[in-house]
């Protein structure tokens, strides 16, 4: 009896150890920590364990990357707000994942996915407003009110979902633009800076695109408008920012049409459609050319370069999509729970410190939404980056007003750099004014709008019209008369009988 007794305590104690650590189970009644579900895209936050070397040494001090940032926030919130928290974190693959994640009844309390699926999300209801204290200035621990780019804060409030102000229901996490990833000893300059690159027959079976119907869709109607978008008629419309916003969401079923007719008329001139293939193949010289978003962009840059293998970004001249993944607290997971609000918003404003945003950069390599304010922090990182060194000859100066204080001519963020780099990582993370001038976003489609640009898309993907030689719809057409008269001649024989 007491083997018996000894066992099932120490089972009963291991099962209690095992179960304490599962996601998504009760929290014990002795368990008094507000518990914080987040879902967040894969590999898109620090997850520390930095070794010394990787140490960035600032001139504002030192950034190194230890714990998970997770552990740091839970730490963090404790020491600020004098409550115990417990982040339950998760991640997904796609704006589609999250979505059917929610739908099917999974609840999250923030979750963090692109600008259109935000919209989408606005628009049926499932998130929640950031409360008021959230952007009160005067509150130190506010640092994505007071360290958001002023670009980044002026694309949030000067759109809206049906009345909703973005601001107040999307906190910006991560952001660039769409262009081409080009090896410059194969692809000019010239060539990789327009859409029409798809098209070009210079370079059949060596460019691709991404496997998704919004990129695509995008990238299609800057080819076919592209005289348009180029036009200085066009570009010197004073509402030029509203009309280029509505040209690339044009989804007319004449533009649904054209823009199928040009994906199926390019597709044999294209290499593939991708979804993550594209940085290696682009790595291993597969292809010259890669439609990639300006963070993966980046990455390529750098894995090549490890390589000495030296490849470019271009932005087409016509128009480029601005992206953004933002934080949005989720009505079902919140509810009416003023602790868990208020823990969801401590944690974007967490990582929203300079440190942790630079922390967080390094770790995905794309660029964060928060510039820093008075904090320097930011911009002394991106020196660090892509400054030159003092024994640099071809420099140039890179102003980043824009971003930083939204002043394009602030000579107090001009970075000089290394020449090459106008055309390479620092380009691509962060664009030069004249380039986000010319960035539009992709709105949210509404159901019959999405219906009929999947049904496009399948069209494209599954099926090109265009490939069939002209010999098989001659034998179609033989085909078809001669079951048409073997039909009649049948028909006469049964008449007769």
């Amino acid at each position: 009896m007491k083997k018996l007794t000894a066992f099932l305590l120490a089972l009963f104690t291991a099962l209690s150890a095992v179960f304490a650590f599962v996601p998504g189970l009760p929290v014990s009644a002795d368990d008094d920590a507000i518990v914080l579900r987040i879902s967040n895209w894969e590999e898109y936050i620090d997850l520390g364990g930095w070794d010394e070397e990787e140490t960035i040494d600032l001139e504002s001090g030192d950034i190194i990357g230890v714990n998970p940032m997770i552990e740091d926030f839970e730490e963090w919130f404790e020491e600020n707000y004098g409550k115990k928290v417990r982040v339950e974190y998760s991640t997904f693959g796609t704006n589609e994942d999250l979505y059917n994640m929610l739908s099917l009844g999974d609840v999250y309390d923030l979750v963090c996915p692109s600008e259109y699926m935000i919209m989408k999300l606005m628009e049926e209801g499932f998130v929640r407003p950031y409360s008021e204290k959230f952007f009160d200035t005067d509150n130190e621990l506010n640092y994505y009110i007071n360290g958001v780019s002023p670009y980044i804060r002026e694309v949030f409030e000067s759109h809206d979902q049906n009345g909703m102000s973005w601001d107040r229901y999307a906190a910006g996490y991560m952001w660039g633009v769409t262009g081409f990833v080009y090896n410059p000893d194969i692809v000019s300059e010239e060539d990789a800076s327009t859409w029409r690159l798809l098209e070009n027959p210079g370079y059949n079976r060596q460019i691709t695109v991404k496997d998704n119907v919004r990129d695509t869709y995008f990238a299609a109607v800057g080819a076919l408008k592209s005289e348009l978008l180029c036009s200085e008629e066009f570009r010197s419309d004073p509402d030029y920012a509203i009309r280029l916003q509505e040209e690339m969401n044009d989804t007319s079923p004449e533009m649904i049409a054209a823009v199928q007719d040009y994906l199926q008329g390019i597709k044999d001139n294209l290499y593939s459609f991708e979804t993550d293939s594209g940085k290696a193949d682009m790595i291993t010289g597969k292809v010259v050319a890669n439609l990639q978003w300006a963070g993966d962009g980046v990455y390529t840059l750098d894995q090549a370069e490890e390589d000495d293998y030296y490849l470019n970004f271009a932005v087409p001249r016509e128009v480029t999509n601005i992206y953004f993944d933002g934080w949005v607290m989720l009505e079902r997971g919140i509810g009416e729970d003023p602790e868990k609000q208020e823990a969801a918003e401590a944690f974007v404003n967490f990582i929203s410190r300079p440190d942790n945003a630079i922390r967080n950069m390094y770790y995905i390599g794309y660029t964060s939404c928060i510039s820093g304010g008075a904090d320097e922090r930011i911009f002394e990182y991106a020196d660090w980056s892509y400054g030159a060194e003092e024994d640099d000859e071809d420099t140039v100066e890179y102003p980043l007003g824009h971003f930083f204080t939204g002043d394009p001519e602030d000579e107090d963020y001009i970075l000089t750099v290394p020449e090459e780099q106008v055309n390479r990582q620092l380009f691509a993370a962060y664009p030069p004014e004249e380039v986000i001038r010319r960035a539009s976003i992709m709105v949210y489609f509404d159901r019959e709008q999405n219906d009929e640009i999947n049904k496009m898309w399948i069209r494209v993907r599954c099926f090109n019209i265009k490939n069939v030689p002209i010999w098989v719809w001659i034998v179609i057409l033989f085909v078809i008369a001669g079951a048409a008269a073997l039909y009649v001649r049948n028909k006469r024989i049964r008449e007769r009988i």
